[in-house]
């Protein structure tokens, strides 16, 4: 009997792409389908136009969940326009790989292993042990707080400003789903300036939005250990805090440089003042609403939001920045080396040292792209450093506040402000994520010398 050769397994993983890869690819895959859906005739107004490059300009802010816009939002796109844009940004603020690990849950009712640590590379909040408990929690966390914002804003449009009740849902639905998932488009041709003063319908998106941009692992915590402080971990602590502490900083900041200016909040009540003030520092992180003209504002007001956007909120959620647990890794560092300690600690744990080499990076390479852009657009289109800046870190930000340039801009520009849009939702998460599963064992060290710092 001849021998014969057990079959040889083959090894498909040089093929197959990295839980990172897949998360891009699949946020590509969305931006394309929305662009797709947006172009049609039925997205579009009764006599509205519009080009190949404003449907997916449309469609990377709204999977980006940004909020930039160069068409008018209320009167460009027909009912199923909205219907496109809210239900995109929807499956971008949950993450592209969590909803389609959640079809295949219910077509399947099972997630793979692979599936479960692509939706965990995407979200950083699900393990493969997890992944089921935890994605459902996610959606169903999401759900409930949309649901009631929107029932809020809701009734207000309806009995308040006379809107009859099929219009008042519409508006708060897209308002509610727009702003937990702090995208930043609204259903109003001046967004929500007509309703500045409105506590009613500002506070409440106020709550969605830094309830959406505390990330999903905090939440998930919060409801299930809220009143047991001491049982929170790092995260949950230092975004808790940033999240306070920046709230408060930009709402003094934003009064102080915009208490006299007759164009913004100069003429309000200093009730209504401090409430237009404390919105957009809410809105600063990432979600970009906006109930004043930005284009009005001061240049102080303008750095000063660059810096909050830049920032952005919590990791493992709806918004974008380089995230205030990064910012705040930064701060202890910087605090460790001004005392002289040799360990970061906070809030009685030490800090790992890859950690810090992760924070330092994502931040550099956030810069280097910010700069990059800010260079290119001052030379396509030759406007005040100021302003290409602001409409740069917004993009990057996935903020979507505007001093009013985007719509006139050329399309090079347009491009360049789609792919930092792209970068800013994928950038800092794909990056972090790369840098946990790539890292290699080096077995050997060599001899240590220190360069003149400083």
């Amino acid at each position: 009997m001849p021998l014969t050769r057990a079959p040889q397994r083959r090894s498909d993983n040089r093929n197959r792409l990295n839980p990172p890869q897949a998360v891009v690819i699949g946020f590509l895959g969305a931006i394309l389908l929305a662009t797709a859906l947006l172009a049609l005739p039925i997205a579009h107004a009764p006599g509205a136009e519009v080009t190949v490059l404003e449907a997916a300009f449309t469609a990377v802010s709204a999977v980006c969940v940004t909020g930039h816009i160069v068409v008018d939002t209320a009167t460009v796109w027909s009912p199923f326009g909205h219907a496109v844009i809210v239900a995109f940004i929807q499956i971008g603020g949950l993450g592209i790989m969590l909803v389609a690990s959640l079809i295949g849950l219910a077509l399947l009712r099972r997630i793979s292993l692979r599936g479960r640590m692509v939706a965990g590379a995407e979200n950083r909040a699900v393990t493969t042990g997890d992944a089921v408990r935890l994605a459902l929690g996610i959606v169903l966390t999401s759900l409930i707080i949309e649901a009631v914002v929107a029932v809020i804003l809701t009734l207000q449009f309806w009995l308040s400003y006379g809107d009859a009740l099929p219009t008042a849902l519409g508006r708060g639905v897209f308002l509610a789903i727009s702003s937990f998932n702090n995208a930043g488009f609204a259903p109003f041709s001046d967004n929500m300036i007509g309703f500045a003063t409105d506590p009613i319908v500002v506070l409440p998106m106020c709550i969605a939005t830094i309830l959406g941009g505390l990330g999903f692992p905090v939440l998930l915590q919060l409801r299930r250990e809220l009143r047991r402080p001491l049982h929170w971990t790092m995260n949950t602590n230092l975004v808790l805090a940033m999240t306070a502490l920046l709230l408060v900083l930009g709402t003094v900041v934003i009064a102080v440089f915009e208490w006299s200016n007759p164009d913004t909040i100069g003429e309000l009540s200093v009730g209504d003042r401090i409430l237009v003030s404390f919105f957009h520092s809410v809105q600063a992180r990432t979600a970009g609403f906006n109930s004043v003209d930005i284009g009005q504002m001061t240049s102080e007001t303008w750095l000063s939001i660059d810096v909050l956007m830049f920032i952005g909120g919590g990791p493992a959620g709806t918004a974008g920045g380089i995230k205030v647990t990064t910012f705040a890794v930064l701060l202890f560092i910087i605090i460790t080396e001004l005392r002289g300690e040799g360990a970061v600690n906070i809030f009685g744990k030490r800090l790992s040292r890859a950690v810090h080499r992760e924070a330092i990076t994502i931040t550099l390479l956030s810069m280097a792209a910010v700069m990059s852009a800010t260079i290119a657009l001052m030379v396509i289109t030759h406007l005040d450093l100021d302003v290409l800046l602001f409409e740069v870190v917004s993009a990057f930000g996935t903020v979507g506040l505007s001093t009013g340039i985007t719509a006139d801009l050329p399309p090079a520009a347009q491009i360049i402000l789609m792919i930092l849009m792209f970068l800013g939702r994928l950038g800092p998460l794909t990056l972090g994520t790369a840098l946990v599963l790539k890292q290699r064992k080096v077995l050997y060290e060599l001899p240590k010398e220190r360069p003149v710092i400083g």
